[in-house]
Formats: C-alpha cells, sequence, structure tokens
C-alpha cells in the first residue's frame, strides 16, 4: 500500500478534520482574545464555521463542501443517539402530562404552514404585479429552504424547475442557505438583547468552572476507569453499534417500500433518510431501557452508559455539525428572482420570529427562551441550528428543550404528510393554487387550536 502523499484517498479526510480542528481553536483563540467576540454571545463553532465558509470561497483553503455536508447529516444522528443514551434525570420545567412532544411537533408544522402562507402570498402577489412572469408556486419553496433545509429544498426546487419555474433549484437552495444565516445572524443578536436586558445569566458556558465531581462522572455500578477497556471506549461502541442498527433499520424499511409500496416509497423514502437521527435515538432509548431492563433482572450487574462522557460526545458532535454546516452554504445564481428572494427571505425570518416568540410563551412557560430559541433555529436553518442556539443558555441541556426538538420533529412527519401532499398539487393550476392557500390557512387555524385547547387542558 502507498503510504505517500500521493495516496488522496488515504490522507484527504484526516487532512479535512486537520484543517476544521485548526480553526475551531483559531476561533476559541479569537473569541477568549477579541472583546468583541467575547461579548457577543457568538458560539465558537459559529465563528469557526463562517471563517471556514470564507476561506473556502476565497479559495485559500480547499473544504470539500460534500465532505461538509456528510459531516453535518452524521454528527446530528451521533449527537443524538448520545443524549438518548444518557440515563435520564429530572428535567427543569418538565410538565406531566403534557403532550409536549405531540404540542411541539404540532408547533414545528404550524410554522412550515405559516412560512408557506407568507410564500405564497409573495409569490402570487409578484406574479400579478411587477413579475408578471415569475412561478407562482415558488412560495412554497420558503418552508422547504427555511423549515425542512436544503435537502427538499433542492428536491422541490427541482422538481418546480421541471415544471416551468426558471431557477427553481438555485432559488431552493438559496433560500435554505439564507435560513440557516437567518439562525445564525438573528439568533445571536437576540441573545445579546436578552443578555443586556437581563433576561438570561451573563454567565456564558465557557465561564462555568470545569471542575467534575465523582458523582457527575460516575454513577453507582458503572465500570470501573481501571477496566481493561477504556471506559470512553465502551460509550463510542454503543454510539456506533445503535448508528449501524439505524442504517440497518433504515435500509430495511425503505427496502420493504420499494419493494411493495413504490408509489409511497418515493415519497417517504428521503424522509427516513433525512431524519435518521429519530430513528437513531428511539433505537438509543430502547437500548438503554434494555440495559434497565436487565439489570433489573440481575442479568446485567453494570452501568454502561456514563452521562458525563455521552455528554462531552455530544456536544462534539453538535460542534462539528454546525462548523460543517455552516461551511457547506452555498449561494446559487440568482440572476432575475433576487427580488422574491429577498423579500422572502426577510419576511419568512420575520413572521417566524415573532410567531414563535408568542406560541412558546404558551406552550413552554417554565423554559421559553431556551425553547423559544431553539424552535427559532431549527425552523429556519436546521436542526443544527436550533441545537447552536439552545447550547448558548442551556449548555449541559438542563431543560426539555433539546428532547422537545427530537420528539416533536416525530410528530412533525405525521402532522406534515398533508402539507407534502399540498406542495405536488399547488403549481397545477390557478384554481389549485387557490385551493392550497385556504387548505394551508385552514390546517394553520386547526393546529393553533390544538396546541392551545392542550395547553387549556393541562392547566386544569
Amino acid at each position: 500500500m502507498d503510504f505517500s502523499a500521493a495516496n488522496d484517498v488515504l490522507w484527504n479526510l484526516l487532512l479535512q478534520f486537520g484543517m476544521v480542528a485548526g480553526i475551531m481553536l483559531l476561533a476559541n483563540v479569537l473569541r477568549r482574545k477579541i472583546p468583541l467576540f467575547r461579548k457577543s454571545l457568538l458560539p465558537t463553532a459559529v465563528l469557526a464555521g463562517f471563517i471556514t465558509l470564507l476561506l473556502r470561497a476565497s479559495g485559500l483553503l480547499p473544504v470539500s463542501i460534500e465532505l461538509m455536508k456528510m459531516i453535518t447529516y452524521h454528527a446530528i444522528a451521533l449527537g443524538f443517539i448520545a443524549l438518548s443514551l444518557q440515563i435520564p434525570e429530572k428535567k427543569e420545567g418538565v410538565e406531566k402530562g403534557s403532550f409536549i412532544a405531540a404540542k411541539s411537533g404540532a408547533l414545528i408544522v404550524s410554522a412550515y404552514l405559516l412560512q408557506g402562507l407568507v410564500g405564497l402570498t409573495l409569490s402570487i402577489g409578484l406574479a400579478t404585479t411587477v413579475m408578471p412572469n415569475f412561478f407562482k408556486a415558488a412560495g412554497i419553496l420558503l418552508p422547504m429552504g427555511y423549515g425542512q433545509g436544503p435537502g427538499q429544498a433542492n428536491n422541490i426546487g427541482s422538481t418546480y424547475e421541471g415544471l416551468g419555474f426558471v431557477g427553481g433549484q438555485s432559488f431552493g437552495l438559496s433560500l435554505a442557505a439564507a435560513g440557516f444565516l437567518c439562525a445564525c445572524v438573528v439568533g445571536v443578536i437576540y441573545l445579546n438583547i436578552l443578555k443586556r436586558r437581563g433576561y438570561i445569566s451573563a454567565e456564558t458556558p465557557e465561564l462555568v468552572s470545569g471542575s467534575v465531581t465523582i458523582d457527575e462522572f460516575q454513577s453507582k455500578n458503572e465500570i470501573p476507569v481501571s477496566e481493561s477497556v477504556d471506559r470512553l471506549s465502551v460509550q463510542f461502541a454503543l454510539i456506533l453499534l445503535i448508528y449501524l442498527a439505524t442504517y440497518l433499520v433504515s435500509r430495511g424499511i425503505t427496502g420493504a417500500l420499494a419493494a411493495y409500496l413504490p408509489g409511497l416509497s418515493e415519497t417517504v423514502t428521503s424522509l427516513i433518510w433525512g431524519f435518521n437521527f429519530i430513528i437513531g435515538a428511539l433505537l438509543a432509548i430502547i437500548c438503554r431501557n434494555l440495559f434497565r431492563g436487565l439489570t433489573k433482572l440481575k442479568l446485567m450487574t453494570r452501568q454502561y452508559p456514563n452521562n458525563y462522557l455521552l455528554g462531552r460526545i455530544s456536544g462534539t458532535a453538535f460542534d462539528l455539525m454546525v462548523i460543517a454546516g455552516i461551511a457547506a452554504i452555498e449561494m446559487e445564481d440568482l440572476s432575475g428572482l433576487w427580488l422574491p428572494f429577498i423579500l422572502m427571505a426577510v419576511a419568512g425570518g420575520a413572521f417566524t420570529f415573532l410567531y414563535l416568540r408568542w406560541m412558546c410563551k404558551k406552550l413552554f412557560p417554565g423554559y421559553y427562551y431556551e425553547g423559544m430559541l431553539s424552535m427559532f433555529g431549527m425552523q429556519t436553518g436546521t436542526i443544527s441550528s436550533g441545537i447552536l442556539l439552545l447550547r448558548e443558555i442551556d449548555p449541559t441541556f438542563k431543560t426539555p428543550a433539546a428532547t422537545n426538538l427530537l420528539t416533536g420533529s416525530s410528530f412533525a412527519i405525521l402532522f406534515g404528510i398533508p402539507m407534502l401532499l399540498l406542495v405536488g398539487m399547488a403549481p397545477e393550476s390557478d384554481t389549485m393554487l387557490g385551493l392550497v392557500l385556504v387548505v394551508l390557512l385552514a390546517y394553520f387555524a386547526l393546529l393553533q387550536v390544538f396546541m392551545l385547547k392542550a395547553r387549556k387542558r393541562q392547566a386544569e
């Protein structure tokens, strides 16, 4: 085997990770030493991501966009598997019997619907006034880009391009990139406003003591530090084994759908692989409960998951996810589409922010800021940007906000099925587009009733 620099397959992956690691350390130094960054609450991972993006765009750093996308995709799943393996402790602000997972899912989908209503209103308005040749159904790409991310924005944009929307794919991908920038920029600005007004603690995660007690590092009956296998190795083994099972389960489901329900397979397959972190988290929870059952039966005498180490692994995964996610941003060519793009990007961010501020106060009264910021990050970018903002005010995930993103996404898949059907119906005709608008509005109102009624029932 050739071990020299000529072997790109051997060296490229490590070189790419080395560059990302170096930029992350540089960003950490900049945040610690430059007062502007230190006081801004700008996360180190965000700063590192934008430095990587600028160096890549200028041609000074040969960062692979495809590799950055791969890191983002896998890091989300690995991070949530690590979180789900942790032995649960009592969370601050948890409300028993509150249907919080279902309400979180309804909130996610209702934000999609609002973005769809805003986008279609703008696209129809432009097509009937200053841009008569503009594709009227283009507005539905706003929730695809902001709410669902670049994958769905690319898929739907390509489909619409085949139906006559010139530049549809670039338009969708650019909205997805703008959404991620909105999550980072607006989210960080809002964090600083909350900090100045005293609504959140001025104490940032990096100023918190790093000391760890024995109780935090090791629970009762855990494998000892002196065991022949390193405790950290056991955590990695559990995470990677569950991720392997996630791949096998996802492949089995999609294979069965392709064989027996090919029509449904075309719609559902991309969702299954796109939300593989949900399957991974569910398998991790099953594994954790299996360990607990075996312990009760005295077939297992030691506790293998270690909460402290799993927390550090999830933190590392989320840092890599944020850096890679920002570094992979691509703004496509928008010749002739700048006006609708700017209008949708600004209106989408503004309406999403205002809506979540109002609704999160009602749904998450015990952890409003954590719930609102995490939801805003996810609803304008991806789940990674939601975690990014959450970690600035809840670095150890003491509140249920991170769990709500995960469980809410599961329910959102079910609540979001009608919207997927509307996406395909919107471009068929003006009459159908009008019907889609009415259904979007009616479904949005129905979800508001569900969330508020469930809250009222909980209060009683």
